[in-house]
C-alpha cells in the first residue's frame, strides 16, 4: 500500500507532515528525515486496530491484508 504525505517547512523551520487521506493523522520533525519516519510511525499507530475490537470465533475471522 502507497499513502501519500504532504510535507511542509513550517515558519518554525520544523518539517511538517499529514496523510490527506487518513484524517488527523499529523507529525513533524526537525529534519526532512525525522518528519517523514515520525508520520510512518503515525500512519501505523493511525491504522492498528483497537485489540478490544479484534475477535476471533467461529462467526468472524481476522485476515491481513498487505
Amino acid at each position: 500500500m502507497k499513502i501519500k504525505i504532504i510535507l511542509e517547512r513550517g515558519a518554525d523551520g520544523f518539517y511538517v507532515a499529514h496523510c490527506p487521506a487518513l484524517r488527523s493523522c499529523w507529525s513533524q520533525g526537525r529534519t526532512r528525515e525525522e518528519a517523514l519516519q515520525n508520520i510512518r510511525e503515525a500512519v501505523e499507530l493511525y491504522l492498528e486496530p483497537d485489540p478490544a475490537r479484534l475477535r476471533e470465533d467461529e462467526d468472524h475471522e481476522i485476515v491481513e491484508l498487505s
